[in-house]
């Protein structure tokens, strides 16, 4: 039974992130932007079922629950604690995303395997230990789509500063190459 460890705050003010004693998911990444997205997941389902609750993202030991803004934080931690202390692991879901990280339509570019293996190295360690996550959804007319998840999703800096610096990343082995957020 996964027990709280840490809440930490990310640099999303509308996200808290959880670290749990034990993993819940064991490896798999899940990431709903909205309550439909999650009825398949009991897990998600309970912490949409709280009120201001826009977003969850979780992996491993990490539970990343983003809220609408309108909540204050201390009444929100109360609500979701008790859900995600109790929460037993997790195993296979139908619904689980095998394509979490890459899109398949956009597995057959060769670019994309090294441009995930650079996001694998140098950027998705550092959203995740900020409550998120980074999924590509293609590469189009040298223009790579790139959907940000958990926290990242509704933080301000993942549509400037970190897009930015992925894009410098990209083009040092591809200068040709722009990066957009979808």
């Amino acid at each position: 039974m996964p027990k709280i460890a840490e809440i930490e705050r990310t640099p999303n003010p509308n996200a808290i992130r959880f670290v749990l004693r034990e993993p819940i998911s064991q490896g798999i990444t899940r990431s709903y932007e909205k309550a439909e997205e999650a009825e398949k997941d009991p897990f998600a389902t309970q912490l949409f079922a709280i009120d201001n609750v826009i977003s969850v993202y979780y992996v491993d030991r990490y539970v990343t629950v983003t809220q609408d803004g309108g909540a204050d934080w201390n009444e929100l931690l109360r609500k979701l604690a008790p859900p995600i202390r109790e929460a037993e692991p997790i195993g296979q879901l139908e619904t689980d995303d095998e394509e979490i990280h890459v899109s398949k339509e956009a597995a057959g570019d060769p670019r994309l395997t090294e441009i995930n293996n650079l996001l694998d190295e140098q950027v998705r360690p550092y959203l995740l230990a900020d409550g998120g996550g980074l999924k590509v959804l293609g590469l189009e007319d040298n223009v790579l789509k790139v959907h940000y998840q958990g926290a990242c999703g509704t933080c301000p800096t993942a549509t400037t500063g970190t897009l930015y610096a992925i894009e410098s990343m990209v083009k040092r082995i591809h200068p040709e190459i722009e990066v957009h957020s979808v």
